[in-house]
């Protein structure tokens, strides 16, 4: 059972609060558990003495989140000397649909960490974040690819993200819609978002009796 779930179950007074208005809350555990299921992150520093932010693929380790892009980007030389740095992960479960717009909401799950980022310079370091990264997205696909060449590995700057602060909000539940309206003949409920991996398309030039490696379906495993 979910951190999620196990709230939900024992309905306790932190999952009423979510519910309701003030849906954040600091629980590590829920903040690992979006974190996990998410495919990818937002993430948003300073540069220049302006706001960027840049959706990227992620890892986690323990408390440390990793993130990688080409060695020249800004993301990766503004943040190379150890600064304040932010991530977010929103995954949506459904479109909740009200009989007035205005209490029309998204139940959704939100990981949000705010901590230092710093560039990666030891070898080793680096080559165990960039294979947790390829293994978040397709559980076992780094032990499947070719090793990485050395200028591969100098073209590719890692950085690591410590959980210094995080924080969670979620909100779960059918339409919260005014009394004076229930029971009205418009429709109201919540319509599911649902997070699915299609069938595998193989590149033209892999011979026809290649398998589907088993990275692919442990991926599915993900969302089942």
């Amino acid at each position: 059972m979910s951190t999620l779930e196990k709230r939900q179950a024992a309905d306790l007074p932190g999952y009423a609060k979510i519910r309701q208005m003030n849906r954040g809350s600091y629980d590590r555990d829920l903040v690992n558990e979006i974190l996990d299921a998410g495919l990818v992150a937002h993430v948003a520093f300073i540069d220049g003495d302006r706001p960027i932010v840049i959706p990227m693929a992620y890892a986690r380790i323990d408390d440390r989140l990793y993130i990688h892009g080409a060695s020249t980007t800004r993301i990766v030389k503004a943040n190379g000397g150890g600064v304040p740095a932010s991530l977010e992960v929103t995954l949506i479960d459904g479109i909740v649909v009200a009989r007035s717009g205005f209490h029309h909401s998204v139940n959704y799950r939100c990981a949000i960490v705010h901590g230092t980022a710093r560039l990666v310079e030891d070898p080793q370091e680096q080559i165990e974040a960039l294979a947790a990264i390829t293994d978040h997205l397709l559980p076992g696909r780094w032990d499947e690819c070719r090793e990485m060449m050395a200028k591969e590995l100098k073209a590719t700057g890692v950085l690591a993200l410590d959980m210094e602060h995080v924080s969670t909000k979620v909100r779960g539940g059918g339409p919260v819609d005014d009394k004076e309206d229930l029971g009205t003949d418009i429709w109201a409920g919540v319509v599911p978002v649902v997070t699915a991996l299609g069938q595998p398309l193989a590149a033209p030039d892999v011979p026809a009796d290649t398998p589907v490696p088993a990275s692919i379906p442990a991926a599915r495993k993900k969302f089942a």
